[in-house]
């Protein structure tokens, strides 16, 4: 079984978009490890501020069928496969890392170089992996976070109320 670890994030419709991709990880994967919810600026382009959380799972999913599910909860919440990455999005659903894969594979680099690069993905990795050691930096998501630099990335907390039972 593999320990996945997921970003998700929305700037059209937040608060239902995230939901409904919840309930459908849920449902799919079982219990979740879930951070907080943050608001940031979008990042590469102007638009919406974008809500973004992580999310931890255990599937016995090959990496290939874990995108093929993932795309679907993507598209049932409206999100074109074929959609530019630098806009609004409904949904964005990204694997951050499977298991302790490094390279490419499924069509992906993991772990994802965004782990790194944005404040909305590292801080959420930070909560809910804080002492997991990154495959390819060998440190873990809590002392990235603490030594992180990006000052122009700017995210805060929110309250955020789900609508099922997150761990």
């Amino acid at each position: 079984m593999a320990q996945v670890y997921l970003s998700l994030g929305s700037n059209i419709e937040r608060e239902k978009n995230l939901r409904l991709a919840m309930v459908a990880l849920s449902e799919k994967f079982g219990a979740l490890q879930v951070s907080s919810v943050y608001e940031s600026e979008s990042v590469g382009f102007v638009g919406n501020n974008f809500f973004n959380l992580a999310v931890g799972l255990k599937t016995q999913l090959s990496l290939s069928q874990l995108l093929i599910v993932l795309h679907k909860i993507e598209g049932v919440n409206n999100r074109g496969e074929n959609d530019p990455k630098c806009r609004n999005r409904t949904i964005d659903i990204d694997v951050l890392t499977y298991g302790q894969l490094i390279g490419e594979a499924g069509g992906i680099s993991l772990p994802r170089a965004e782990i790194s690069k944005n404040a909305f993905v590292l801080r959420p990795m930070a909560d809910i992996a804080c002492d997991i050691v990154h495959p390819f930096y060998k440190c873990s998501y809590g002392e990235m976070w603490s030594s992180y630099k990006n000052d122009s990335q700017k995210l805060w907390p929110i309250s955020f109320e789900w609508a099922l039972k997150v761990c």
